[in-house]
């Protein structure tokens, strides 16, 4: 029926022609009767040719169409048995119904007909291919050593089998050589890495004069030794700075191996008083060798900032990172506090007023920072504010104190007012976060290019970039420690007011838990200059007073941990407690004097959020482990906020981060 309805396509339309040469022969018989008689024969005659061509023509479509069929089809069946690529064709349940000699050959010779695919090839997954939304299918797979890409696709058939209507057709490309020329050119990328020595300074201090060039000699040889099989080239370009371009692939083996020159390095003994550090970054994947050179220049700025001891890798906009098992080492000098304080100087002067922004949920340290930044605005004669959505039960004695003082009206902004005032000439420092997601309005950061940062905590991969001025020092305590060092050098007699000095001195004292954590000499320098400007320690003892009822929360949380590997204590804070994250946080201190345990954890749920405490006293990196869930802070105090999560899975995601951090630690030390 197929090739009688096309055939008409060829045959001329002739009938609506003999339709008129009818109606003119009939109006000529009635005219003239016997010319119309003979019209009529001549007619018939007509008729009679046409169909007699009809069908003569007919006939020789039908032929041709006839022969033109059997070319392609024994085309068809020759391109089949013939054709040059491994070729299958199979039943929807995986059965092989065919398939061509090249396809014998890729699965070892072996006779595969009427057996399943899955024998052959077992990454092979055909669930959708059934399906007539997923008529193709495309997959890499490895058979006998060498790569194919598969592809497949459904075909009709006309007689419907108990299987199905459907065959399906795979073809075997072989992608090896591509694939081995795709891993070399991977492997030999170039990778470019900077090495520092962390603590320079305090190493020639720490040593003899007669023993410092071999000490520097002893760590250049470490260094060569680690990276000499790899054929690379590394140059020193300052004395405490190392340019190492070597192959990608050697990348992975530094990594299997987790960097282990970083505890190399550790055992070198020639005289030096303290243990020698690296911050090593490396740079991979960018799109010129000058961009993998800026890629490891900023891993080099989160490592230090970091504590070093760290090593950082970039690749493009990811981040990973290795080491930082070591607590950080205080730095004696005083020299970057001095040029910090005057380039902070200068930038008040140039603005046309402050904004001083802490983290959300800010705390004794953050607000205590941003008073200690306001005196410094103040006595430049600046107008100076600090941007504060909402009190919480840290600060809110605090923030008592503050309303009732006349001398600090009008100084807390919320966001909406500060986005009203903000410009390009207003300068804004950042307290105690680096972290733009952490801060109290992250959109103030798009709308002034004077942007300040001040901090205290470890660095991660999202810190802010675009900060004219940076002192980010992960030894201090807190960052009123930082914030009182520079007063210091601000002006040369500088008088705070008690409040202020109250402020600062509580922020060090709740981030040191009362001076045993992270506690160096610059740390009772700061708190013995905050004293005689007049701090009552009394009345800052009494800021941090709990009622009866917080007290009892703290210790029922406290009764109901969970101990894991006999040193890690983990709770859970009731969710129908009042201010449930500040008793977290006095839990997880709580926790650590407990006999035997190492680290804390303490979950609360907030509704729309769950944030961990943690706490260590030192031998657990618990920043390593918070890191993991999308937290950060220091080797012994640290925080994470879990959005859209139930406390139970909460809870899951930390053991989880604990046991990976466990594993890790116990595969460098095995």
């Amino acid at each position: 029926m197929e090739h009688n309805k096309n055939l008409w396509t060829f045959i001329p339309k002739t009938s609506s022609y003999l339709g008129i040469i009818f109606v003119l022969v009939a109006i000529l018989t009635y005219l003239k009767f016997w010319v119309g008689i003979a019209g009529f024969v001549l007619f018939a005659f007509l008729v009679l040719f046409n169909i007699r061509s009809v069908y003569n023509r007919r006939k020789e479509v039908t032929k041709y169409i006839e022969n033109l069929t059997f070319h392609i089809d024994t085309a068809t069946k020759d391109t089949l048995l013939n054709f040059p690529l491994p070729l299958v064709v199979l039943e929807m349940d995986g059965t092989i119904i065919w398939y061509n000699p090249p396809s014998r050959d890729i699965f070892g010779g072996k006779d595969h007909l009427e057996k399943a695919i899955s024998n052959f090839v077992e990454e092979l997954e055909l669930n959708n291919a059934h399906r007539k939304d997923h008529p193709k299918i495309t997959k890499e797979i490895t058979i006998n050593e060498r790569t194919f890409n598969v592809l497949g696709n459904l075909v009709k058939v006309e007689k419907k089998s108990d299987k199905g209507e459907f065959i399906l057709m795979l073809y075997f490309l072989d992608t090896t050589e591509s694939v081995h020329l795709k891993k070399s050119y991977m492997e030999e990328k170039n990778c470019i890495g900077l090495i520092v020595l962390d603590n320079y300074d305090d190493l020639m201090q720490s040593s003899e004069d007669g023993t410092r060039p071999q000490l520097l000699a002893e760590i250049e040889k470490k260094i060569q030794s680690w990276m000499g099989y790899t054929g690379g080239i590394i140059r020193k370009f300052e004395r405490d700075k190392y340019l190492f371009v070597f192959e990608y692939k050697y990348l992975k083996e530094f990594e299997e191996k987790k960097f282990e020159i970083l505890d190399t390095v550790k055992e070198i003994s020639v005289g030096n008083k303290i243990p020698v550090t690296l911050s090593i970054g490396f740079g991979i994947n960018g799109k010129s060798i000058n961009e993998n050179f800026s890629y490891a220049t900023s891993c080099i700025d989160i490592a230090l900032g970091r504590g070093g001891d760290h090593v950082v890798i970039r690749d493009e906009e990811n981040f990973s990172f290795f080491g930082g098992k070591t607590r950080e080492l205080e730095k004696r000098t005083r020299v970057k506090a001095r040029v910090i304080a005057y380039a902070l100087r200068e930038l008040i002067d140039q603005s046309s007023e402050v904004m001083v922004m802490g983290h959300e949920n800010c705390d004794i340290d953050s607000l205590g920072s941003a008073l200690g930044i306001c005196r410094m605005v103040k006595n430049k004669e600046k107008e100076a504010y600090i941007v504060l959505n909402s009190s919480n039960p840290t600060i809110e004695n605090l923030l008592l104190k503050i309303e009732k003082n006349p001398e600090y009206q009008g100084i807390f902004l919320r966001s909406g007012e500060a986005l009203d005032r903000i410009n390009k000439k207003t300068l804004l420092v950042v307290v105690d976060t680096h972290r733009p997601s952490f801060t109290e309005n992250p959109e103030l950061l798009k709308y002034t290019d004077q942007i300040v940062v001040i901090d205290h905590h470890r660095r991660g991969a999202d810190y802010i970039q675009d900060a004219v001025l940076t002192y980010q020092e992960t030894y201090a305590s807190s960052a009123c420690e930082m914030i009182t060092e520079i007063l210091q050098y601000v002006e040369e007699k500088v008088k705070l007011t008690p409040l202020e000095a109250e402020a600062l001195y509580a922020g060090i004292v709740v981030d040191t838990k009362n001076f045993t954590f992270k506690t160096g000499v610059r740390t009772f320098e700061a708190a013995s200059f905050l004293r005689r400007q007049g701090v009552d320690t009394v009345s800052v003892k009494q800021l941090f007073q709990n009622d009866i009822k917080t007290y009892i929360n703290v210790s029922n949380v406290v009764k109901s941990a969970e101990i894991l590997n006999d040193r890690i204590a983990v709770s859970i804070c009731p969710s129908n407690i009042k201010n449930a994250q500040l008793i977290s946080a006095q839990a997880a201190d709580q926790l650590l004097s407990l006999m035997g345990i190492s680290a804390a954890f303490v979950l609360s749920d907030l509704g729309s959020q769950v944030v961990i405490s943690g706490r260590s006293l030192g031998d657990i990196n618990v920043q390593m482990i918070l890191e993991k869930l999308g937290g950060g802070g220091h080797l012994s105090v640290a925080g994470a906020q879990l959005e859209g999560i139930s406390i139970e899975n909460a809870l899951e995601k930390l053991k989880c981060a604990i046991i990976e951090y466990t594993e890790e630690i116990n595969a460098e030390n095995a």
